[in-house]
C-alpha cells in the first residue's frame, strides 16, 4: 500500500473511531460532570452513591457480574481440560452443544426459562405429580430476579471463557509437562504450579469479557423485572435526558467501574506473564479414558451441554407448542405461533430491518478492520499501534456506554442533531453495531496476516505486481478463511445485540429484530409464544453460522474473544 493511500486511510479511520467512538464517550462524561450552568462539578455522581436507589443498582450490577464470572469460569475451566487433555465418549457432540447458549439472547431465553422454572412451569408441574409438593404451594425458582439472571447470563457466556481456555490448554507445551514431571511435579500440583501461569492470559481474557459483558446487560434483568441494576435504570432514564443529568452521572460511574474492574484484574491476574512461544512446539496427544473415568467424563459433559441449552428447549417449546400453563410438556405441537410471527406488523419489518443493518454494518466493520489489521501485521509506516488500540477499546467499552452516548451527542442544539434516532436510527444502529464488532474482524485477519508469510507478497512485488494487485490478487485470497470467520461473527452477533436496539431504535417502524422481541414478550395473550417464534427465527439462523465458523477455526475460534 502507497504511503500516501495508507495516510489517507489512516485519517478516515481516525476520524471515524473519533467521531463515532471517542466523542460519544465525551458527551456522556460532560453531561456527568458538569452543572447546568457548564461548570465543572462532582454533584451528580456523588448523587449517585447517596442515593440508596441507584448505590443498590451499582452494587447489584456489581454482584451480578462477579457471580457470573465465578460461575461461568466454575463451568468453562474443567470443561476446557478434560476437553483438552481426554478422549471419551460423546466428546464432539458435547463439544458442539457447549457452543449452542452463544447462538440464543439471554434475554429471549428468560421466555423459555419462565416456562419451564416459573410458578406454573414445567419443573413443578413435574414435582406436583411426583408428589414432592402439593398444588397451591409452587415455588416460584426465579423470584426476586437476582439468581435467574446470574444463571442465565452465567449459561449464555461460559462458552466464551471455554472457548479462551481450549486455545490456552492448546498453546501448553507438553516438553513443559513432561519436564514438570520429571521433577515430581505432578496431579493438581503440576496444574497449580505450571500449567495454571501458562493459561492465565486467556483465562483473564475471558474473565475480564465476560464481567463487562454481565456488568452491563440490559436486557436479561428486564426480562425478569429487576430494575435495581444501574443498566436498567439508565434505560428508564433516556426519557428524561434532556433535563435530568443522573442517567449521564449513571453512565459515567457504570463506565469508570468497568474500567477500574479491568485494570484491578490486569494488574493482579495479568502481571505474572510467563513468556511461551505462541504455539507449542508440538500438539498435546489426548489420553483415552477407559473404564468408568470414560463414563464419567463424557457424563459431565453432557450434563453441562443439556443444562446450556435449557433455554432453548425452552424457546422451542413455548414457540412450538398450543399453550404451556401448568403442564410438564408443552400442549400438542402447532406451528400457529411461527405463521403468526411471520404475518405479525413487527416480525417481517424487523427481520427485514436487521438483516439490512446488520449487513451494511458488516460491510463497515470489514474495510475498518482488514485495514487496521494490515497496518498492524504488515505495515511499516507510523500510526499502526494507536489503530491496534482504538480497534481493542469497543471490547472494554460496553455498547450501553457507546449507545448512550450516541443519544447524548444527537440533542437538540449538538452537531449531530441531524442523526437523531427518535426520527431515523439506521445509521447509528449501522455504525454502532460495525463499531462493536470490529475487534472480531481485526482479531480473525491478524491471525490470518500472521500465519500468511510475507514472502508470497514479496514475489509478487518482484515480479513487477503494484501494492493494491498485490493486496486484492494475493493478501485477500491467502486470509479468506479468516476474514469469512470474522464476517459471520460480526453479522451473527450484530443480530443478537441488545442494548444498542432497545436504546436507539425507538419507532416501530426501525425496530430491528431484539427490539421487536423484547415488545412482543409483553403483549398479552401469545405474545410471549410469538416472540419465541421469532427468536427461534434467530437461533437457528446463528447455530448454522457458528457451525461454519467452527469448522473454519476449530480451537483458534477462541482467539477472536480475547480482550
Amino acid at each position: 500500500m502507497r504511503q500516501k493511500t495508507y495516510y489517507i486511510f489512516l485519517g478516515i479511520v481516525l476520524l471515524f473511531f473519533g467521531a463515532f467512538f471517542i466523542f460519544p464517550v465525551f458527551q456522556i462524561l460532560r453531561g456527568g460532570l458538569t452543572s447546568g450552568a457548564g461548570k465543572p462539578t462532582l454533584f451528580y455522581l456523588a448523587e449517585v452513591f447517596r442515593n440508596p436507589l441507584y448505590r443498590d443498582g451499582l452494587v447489584n450490577s456489581f454482584l451480578i457480574a462477579g457471580c457470573t464470572t465465578l460461575l461461568s469460569l466454575a463451568i468453562a475451566l474443567p470443561l476446557a481440560w478434560l476437553g483438552d487433555r481426554f478422549l471419551f465418549w460423546g466428546k464432539k457432540l458435547w463439544s458442539g452443544m457447549l457452543l449452542m447458549p452463544m447462538i440464543l439472547a439471554p434475554f429471549v431465553g428468560a421466555l423459555g426459562m419462565q416456562c419451564i422454572f416459573g410458578r406454573y412451569g414445567a419443573l413443578n408441574e413435574f414435582l406436583v405429580h411426583l408428589g414432592v409438593i402439593t398444588p397451591g404451594n409452587e415455588p416460584d425458582w426465579f423470584a426476586g430476579g437476582f439468581g435467574a439472571v446470574v444463571i442465565l447470563e452465567a449459561l449464555h457466556l461460559f462458552p466464551i471463557l471455554y472457548l479462551n481456555l481450549m486455545a490456552a490448554f492448546a498453546n501448553v507445551d507438553p516438553a513443559l509437562l513432561e519436564a514438570a514431571e520429571d521433577y515430581g511435579c505432578t496431579g493438581f500440583k503440576r496444574f497449580r504450579k505450571v500449567i495454571l501461569p501458562l493459561i492465565r492470559p486467556g483465562m483473564f481474557a475471558g474473565c475480564t469479557l465476560v464481567f463487562i459483558w454481565s456488568f452491563t446487560e440490559l436486557g436479561t434483568p428486564l426480562m425478569f423485572n429487576f430494575e435495581r441494576v444501574t443498566a436498567v435504570q439508565i434505560f428508564l432514564g433516556i426519557s428524561e435526558m434532556g433535563q435530568n443529568p443522573m442517567p449521564y452521572a449513571l453512565v459515567t460511574v457504570m463506565m469508570t467501574a468497568v474500567a477500574i474492574a479491568y485494570a484491578i484484574a490486569k494488574c493482579k491476574f495479568g502481571r505474572d506473564a510467563y513468556a511461551m512461544s505462541g504455539k507449542a512446539g508440538r500438539v498435546t496427544q489426548a489420553t483415552p479414558l477407559r473404564g468408568w473415568k470414560n463414563a464419567l467424563a463424557g457424563a459431565f459433559y453432557a450434563f453441562i451441554a443439556l443444562i446450556g441449552v435449557l433455554p432453548h428447549l425452552g424457546v422451542l417449546g413455548l414457540a412450538l407448542g398450543r399453550g404451556w400453563y401448568r403442564t410438564v410438556l408443552p400442549a400438542r405441537a402447532t406451528l400457529d405461533h411461527i405463521v403468526a410471527a411471520l404475518g405479525h406488523g413487527l416480525t417481517v419489518p424487523s427481520i427485514i430491518n436487521s438483516l439490512r443493518y446488520c449487513g451494511l454494518a458488516l460491510i463497515v466493520a470489514m474495510i475498518v478492520g482488514v485495514f487496521i489489521a494490515w497496518a498492524v501485521v504488515r505495515g511499516k509506516h507510523a500510526g499502526g499501534w494507536l489503530l491496534d488500540t482504538l480497534a481493542m477499546l469497543p471490547l472494554a467499552v460496553p455498547g450501553l456506554v457507546v449507545a448512550f452516548g450516541y443519544l447524548a451527542m444527537t440533542q437538540r442544539g449538538h452537531f449531530f442533531h441531524f442523526l437523531n434516532p427518535i426520527e431515523n436510527p439506521t445509521v447509528l444502529l449501522v455504525i454502532s453495531y460495525a463499531i462493536r464488532r470490529v475487534p472480531y474482524v481485526v482479531r480473525s485477519a491478524v491471525a490470518g496476516l500472521q500465519q500468511t508469510s510475507v514472502s508470497f507478497e514479496e514475489a509478487a512485488a518482484s515480479l513487477g505486481a503494484g501494492p493494491h494487485t498485490i493486496f486484492r490478487r494475493i493478501t485477500i485470497p491467502l486470509i479468506a478463511a479468516n476474514l469469512l470467520a470474522g464476517a459471520i461473527l460480526t453479522f451473527s452477533f450484530s443480530m443478537l445485540e441488545v442494548s444498542d436496539s432497545l436504546l436507539l431504535a425507538q419507532k416501530a417502524a426501525y425496530y430491528p429484530i431484539t427490539k421487536a422481541i423484547y415488545d412482543l414478550s409483553s403483549f398479552l395473550g401469545e405474545g410471549a409464544a410469538i416472540a419465541a417464534s421469532l427468536g427461534l427465527w434467530t437461533m437457528l439462523f446463528l447455530g448454522a453460522s457458528f457451525l461454519l465458523v467452527s469448522s473454519i477455526l476449530g480451537k483458534k475460534m477462541g482467539a477472536i474473544f480475547r480482550g
